[in-house]
């Protein structure tokens, strides 16, 4: 036994420098943080002093008598001239309180700068934010001058960007960004953390700016230690280890006489080259062997889902997973023998720093990029058709929650889905990606124009609407409301302001909870319509004045009818979770319908295996043939059925009324542990037996009878099953739930249903 003491006495001095360096790496790791945070502090408290100065400046400006006395003699000029002396960097405008050079052109005028505008209007006080004013970002501020009692002018102050005072470095590698609501104004430091700073993000004061801020990653201890458990560790073991070379000494000594080998010291028991099945030992301060990790996070092939790809920030998705995804997308390119590809992301406050890392992957694959920016996903589908690539990608989380991002993906007109996904996340994970000798080329269009001008170049409404938009803070509120304007109707907005963060409501008009603020508004505003757009703009909800939801089967009822008299005969394709109703609408206006599953991916497919002129999804998503691209597009959708129902001289509820009604749920979603809905699934494919009923299993499992039909599937992108049901009355609906929730708690009795 004592020959194999200075063997242990090398793994415990070896476990002790590994676990002090860790214990060192962690205290390293901990101070970075501390100074990025101290950073950040200093920006905050720095920015809010300087912004407080130029306010001050302000009110001390709109106090002069010589201001005063030019508003009481309705001299705006004067004003503006004697409000403006004695500050050299402020560029100032007197507007009238009526904002009627604003309201006559507001493109031109700018959108940011009237919305500051009306804003310190609202309140009749002093506002300042960062604003889009020409072709650049200012520093502004706006209020209201009075004279004699009265709003007399309202006083707009541009300012540089550089009156904001930001750091040019952060210390311990970190990354500061000076963020205006889902806006990133200024940076510094380390970008490919970008993803990860708002968790820290610290705001300046009650200005509506924020500091957000994020340190290198944090070294994780061994066994889950802290730093001073394992230093105390690495004491402890290097005591051991001391103690055991002193006790072999002392044997060694007592039995020299009687050795014929005398045992190795430690310096020899070091040197020793180990022979045949030998263990070699520890080097000291080496780490034990651990998962590869490529950037910050793990690659998790369960991102990879089946018509997208789809994590968490900061858990399954970062910076560094979307390089290789990039990467490997230019690898499939490059072997495709494409060139051109436009990237587009929505309003997530996560989606530039994965744009731009996607964009960095596919130009080390030798792929040139055009980067149109923050866009609406249809709108990225849109620029390549109209730029001819044929291949797009938008950085978008579409409906998910704001910690959730992803990519849609188009190469050479075709989405990628099912193995075309799998495939990228193989090529990832066994390191076959290309990279090109020389980095492809990148560009920056702005197709937002090209994309309104091309969509009322189509479409012209014979009467005018009155419609509330709600794009539940997401993307398409930039653009949506603009595009309806422009093909004749009167716009409402509601939460069109993009805001990755969704403050008022989720971005999901599937779920009826989130169009309860759409439908007060266009009661209250008498509207026509109500619209609603998901995350990233590809899906519609509709709501009509009397407050119903029009759910999206029928509304591809009315778009079916449409199209079929101009193309009779066509193919119609509709998803698994559409009324049993729909099929024989569609014969009855001419067509061929289809049943096919879930997913635009497999759904655009299909399109193109049959030739179909028109598709939808229950989830709102629809995709024109005739007249436009094929590619599912919530804003042209709009543009379609207010077409449809402005060639109408009746009510849009008339309309509606028309069709086939029925008792019907929305989209049940019952959470399921990551996973563990798929597999559900297949266990209830194998005993499903509903009597008297056809069932298809073409994605879950649909039972359809005469008077109705229920549906179980799971979700591609979240850990959910999705149920629906639709009959002919009350009756028969709660009949067909039964026999599905009997199935289902047969299965796991456990299981929540809401029915």
């Amino acid at each position: 036994m004592d020959r194999l003491l200075p063997l242990f006495a090398v793994i415990a001095l070896g476990l002790a420098v590994v676990f002090a360096l860790d214990g060192w790496q962690q205290g390293t790791a901990e101070r970075k943080a501390e100074q990025v945070h101290a950073a950040r502090d200093r920006a905050v408290q720095a920015l809010a002093a300087r912004i407080e100065a130029e306010r001050a400046r302000f009110a001390e400006h709109a106090e002069r008598a010589a201001v005063a006395a030019s508003l009481a003699g309705d001299d705006r000029d004067a004003a503006g001239i004697a409000f403006a002396r004695d500050w050299p960097d402020a560029d100032v405008e007197m507007l009238s309180p009526d904002l009627s050079v604003a309201y006559s052109d507001p493109a031109t005028f700018g959108f940011s700068k009237l919305a500051l505008l009306e804003a310190a209007l609202a309140d009749n006080g002093l506002r300042a934010a960062v604003v889009k004013d020409g072709a650049d970002l200012q520093f502004a501020l706006a209020g209201p001058l009075l004279a004699e009692g009265a709003v007399r002018a309202l006083a707009y102050v541009r300012l540089p960007l550089a009156t904001l005072e930001f750091p040019a470095t952060v210390p311990g590698n970190g990354y500061l960004a000076l963020r205006q609501r889902a806006f990133t104004v200024r940076t510094a430091g380390d970008a490919g953390l970008a993803a990860y700073a708002e968790s820290a993000a610290a705001p300046v004061g009650e200005t509506g700016l924020r500091v957000a801020a994020a340190a290198p990653a944090a070294v994780s201890g061994y066994l889950g230690l802290g730093r001073l458990p394992e230093f105390v560790l690495a004491g402890a073991l290097a005591l051991a280890g001391i103690a055991l070379l002193v006790g072999r000494r002392k044997v060694a000594r007592r039995r020299g006489a009687r050795r014929e080998v005398a045992s190795p010291t430690l310096a020899e028991a070091l040197a020793q080259e180990p022979t045949g099945a030998d263990a070699k030992p520890a080097a000291p301060g080496a780490r034990p062997e651990r998962p590869v990790s490529r950037g910050l996070v793990a690659l998790d092939p369960g991102i990879f889902r089946a018509y997208d790809i789809r994590g968490v920030i900061g858990r399954s998705l970062d910076a560094g997973i979307a390089r290789q995804i990039g990467q490997a997308i230019g690898t499939v390119m490059q072997e495709q023998g494409l060139r051109e590809i436009v990237v587009g992301r929505d309003g997530r406050s996560s989606s530039p720093s994965l744009s731009d890392a996607l964009i960095e992957g596919l130009r080390l694959a030798g792929r040139d990029v055009i980067d149109i920016g923050q866009a609406p996903t249809p709108v990225a589908y849109f620029a390549a058709y109209h730029l001819r690539t044929g291949s797009a990608v938008a950085v978008t989380g579409s409906h998910n929650p704001p910690d959730y991002n992803g990519f849609k993906i188009v190469l050479g007109a075709e989405t990628l889905a099912g193995e075309a996904i799998a495939d990228l996340h193989a090529r990832i994970a066994g390191d076959a990606l290309h990279t090109a000798e020389t980095q492809g080329g990148l560009q920056f269009r702005n197709v937002a124009d090209d994309y309104l001008n091309r969509i009322a170049g189509d479409v012209l409404l014979e009467r005018p609407l009155r419609v509330v938009v709600d794009a539940g803070s997401g993307v398409a509120g930039a653009i949506a409301p603009r595009v309806l304007e422009a093909i004749g109707a009167e716009v409402e907005p509601l939460y069109c302001e993009v805001d990755g963060s969704f403050p008022h409501h989720h971005p999901d008009p599937s779920d009826p909870a989130n169009l309860a603020d759409l439908i007060e508004n266009v009661k209250l505003q008498d509207a026509d319509l109500g619209i609603a757009f998901d995350g990233d703009g590809d899906r519609l909800g509709v709501v009509t004045r009397r407050g119903d939801i029009v759910y999206p089967d029928h509304l591809l009822m009315l778009f079916a009818a449409d199209v079929l008299e101009r193309n009779p005969g066509a193919a119609v394709i509709y998803d698994v979770k559409c009324s049993g109703v729909l099929s024989g609408h569609i014969l009855r206006s001419g067509g061929s319908p289809l049943m096919w599953k879930t997913g635009h991916s497999l759904v655009k497919a299909k399109m193109r295996e049959t030739g179909a002129e028109l598709a939808g999804e229950m989830s709102g998503h629809f995709f024109f043939k005739e007249r436009w691209y094929g590619f599912d597009d919530g804003i042209y959708a709009a543009a379609r059925l207010l077409e449809i129902i402005a060639a109408q001289d009746r009510a849009a509820e008339a309309l509606f009324d028309e069709l086939p009604q029925r008792v019907a749920t929305p989209e049940i979603k019952v959470e399921t542990p990551e996973g563990a809905n798929h597999a559900f699934i297949e266990r209830f494919r194998e005993q499903a037996a509903f009597e008297g009923a056809r069932v298809s299993t073409i994605d879950g499992v649909r039972a359809d009878w005469p008077d109705g039909f229920g549906l179980i599937r799971a979700s591609n992108t979240m850990p959910v099953l999705v149920l629906r049901f639709d009959a002919a009355d009350a009756a028969a609906l709660e009949r067909i739930q039964s026999a599905f929730a009997e199935q289902i708690h047969a299965l796991d009795p456990e299981l929540a249903l809401p029915f």
